[in-house]
Order: structure tokens, then sequence, then C-alpha cells
């Protein structure tokens, strides 16, 4: 008895659901005006996010933009591979010091072992020294790539934010088809418990 029952209350849902199926329809259809743009407000490629795709949309017809984006982005590259260049060789130095020193604590003869540690922390003070002035220019070239990466992004920042608040009111987000779409379905719901 209650499966016949139930199958009868699906089945009047279900007529009732295709009357309202057309009302429906127009209640998304009144959601989706003006959600179309012919403003590039849009993600370029898998890995872009929309600022990004806002941003290389404004300055793709300008040449002047587009040259000074290039210099920041190759001193960027150049900035990192001068700093890759000279990390390397100091890594290297300072494993070869570290490496060294392990070794030679390893030497039975404590006379020789001593003599080859003093050499090895020697030679590495010296180079110490050698490789200061080095480290303050790497870290004086790494707080001017922050600079210049700061004020890049505040440069795009100003370029793009007017665009999407042009795109914010060409598209008003308005809550007439969301509140009749919320009675719809508080009509089903209704129907349903009934």
């Amino acid at each position: 008895m209650k499966k016949i029952l139930f199958a009868s209350i699906l089945t009047l849902s279900i007529l009732s659901c295709k009357e309202n199926k057309s009302q429906d329809n127009d209640i998304v259809a009144k959601a989706a005006e003006n959600t179309e743009s012919s403003m590039p407000i849009k993600r370029l490629s898998k890995t872009q996010d929309i600022f990004n795709g806002i941003y290389y949309e404004k300055i793709k017809n300008d040449d002047e933009i587009k040259k000074v984006d290039e210099k920041i982005s190759l001193m960027q590259e150049d900035a990192h591979k001068m700093q890759g260049i000279y990390s390397s060789v100091i890594s290297n130095s300072e494993d070869y010091y570290l490496i060294a020193k392990n070794e030679a604590k390893s030497i039975n003869d404590s006379v020789l072992r001593k003599e080859m540690i003093k050499l090895i922390e020697e030679s590495s003070d010296k180079y110490d020294l050698k490789v200061q002035k080095i480290k303050e220019l790497k870290h004086k070239i790494n707080r001017n790539k922050q600079s210049i990466y700061s004020l890049y992004t505040a440069f795009k920042i100003r370029k793009t934010l007017p665009e999407i608040e042009k795109y914010q009111k060409t598209h008003p987000l308005k809550t007439d088809s969301l509140n009749q779409f919320i009675n719809k379905q508080n009509q089903l719901l209704e129907e349903l418990k009934n």
C-alpha cells in the first residue's frame, strides 16, 4: 500500500515538474541575461588566472607597455640566473670544506689530523672573507628583484582594476531570478512533504 501511495506521489510530482519546467526555464533565462560580454574578461589558458588574463588582454595592443613588460621579465630572469651562478660556486666551495673537514676527522694520525683540519679551516676562513662582499651584493640583487616585482604587481593592478569594475557594471547581480528559483524549490519541497 505504501509503495502504491509513494509511486502515485512521485508520478504527480514529476507531472507537476514538467508543467513548471517552462516556468523554470524562464527563470534561468532571466538569470542568464547580460552574462555575455564584449570585454576580454577571461582566462587565456588553463594555467593563467583571470588577473593575468585581463592584464595581457589589456596590454596586447600597447607596444610601449609590452616593451616594459618584456624588460621586467628579462631583468627578473637575469637576476635569477646571476644569483644561480654565484650560488653554485659558493655552495660547491662550502660543500667541499664541509666534506674535507669530515674526511680529515677520519685520519688516524692525530698530529696529521689536526694539521689537515687547521689547513681546511684557514682556507675556509679566507674564502668566507672573499665571498662576504659577493653575498652582500647577491642580497642587494634579491631586494631589488623583490622591489621590481612589487612595483610591477602594483602596475598590473592599476591597469586591470578598472576593467574588472567595468565588467561588474555590465553584469549586475540581480536577486529576482534567485528568489523566484528558491520559491520553486520550496513549492516542490512542500509537495514532496505532503
